[in-house]
């Protein structure tokens, strides 16, 4: 081999690649357990204060003062549009249209960037479970080649010789592989929660629009 080519430090760097996608690997998954628990946390104790609220205006009044969870921001979201929707009075081409459809666009909006944070972190787990195992077969296979190279400039071919510097080379795809298994796990078991909390989300919608547009309508015809 080349003077300038050292097949330790490429093999090194593998190692170290692979050490830099288990640390990555590990702090989304603590991370994203964060996440997910604070977000069930905050939906939960929001549903039960804006479901308890007596009419809809003290329903606004509990999910402006709480800043925390998708479904508190999903319904700040909603009281913003009905606010605009009534102050505009059919002047704003933003506000022509169905006002079922026009509300629940934006309350749409509004759950994809919900869910665009909750999927934040996923595609570098799916990334390190794919490639982990390639980079460790990488490494391994440089050592191989590394190790054939020293046994043929020492000259035996003994089971001795042989067997330290190859064991030495599987290592990597050893590692490649303990550091793919945990990503695509968390992977698989994130997405599952994503899509949980997604339906809870959707479900909100569709109560929020039917309960807003109702007390609307009311409130209304008790004004005519």
């Amino acid at each position: 081999m080349s003077d300038t080519f050292s097949p330790s430090l490429v093999i090194d760097g593998t190692l170290y690649t692979l050490l830099a996608f288990s640390v990555i690997t590990w702090t989304l998954i603590f991370y994203k357990i964060w996440q997910f628990t604070k977000n069930s946390y905050d939906n939960q104790r929001f549903t039960k204060l804006f479901w308890d609220a007596p009419d809809l205006p003290e329903a606004e009044t509990v999910a402006m003062q709480t800043t925390k969870g998708p479904q508190a921001r999903i319904a700040q979201q909603g009281f913003r549009w009905l606010t605009e929707n009534r102050q505009a009075e059919g002047k704003s081409l933003k506000f022509k249209g169905v006002p079922v459809d026009l509300l629940e666009q934006a309350l749409l909006e509004q759950m994809q960037k919900e869910q665009h944070t909750m999927e934040n972190g996923l595609t570098m787990l799916a990334s390190i479970g794919s490639t982990a195992p390639f980079v460790g077969l990488f490494g391994t296979v440089l050592g191989i080649m590394h190790a054939m190279h020293e046994i043929t400039a020492s000259g035996s071919t003994s089971l001795d010789v042989v067997a330290g510097p190859i064991g030495d080379a599987l290592v990597a795809t050893a590692i490649g592989i303990a550091v793919a298994v945990p990503a695509v796990l968390a992977y698989n078991f994130f997405l599952r929660r994503v899509r949980h909390q997604r339906i809870g989300l959707e479900n909100f919608v569709v109560s929020f629009i039917h309960v807003a547009l109702t007390d609307d309508n009311q409130g209304e015809s008790h004004g005519v």
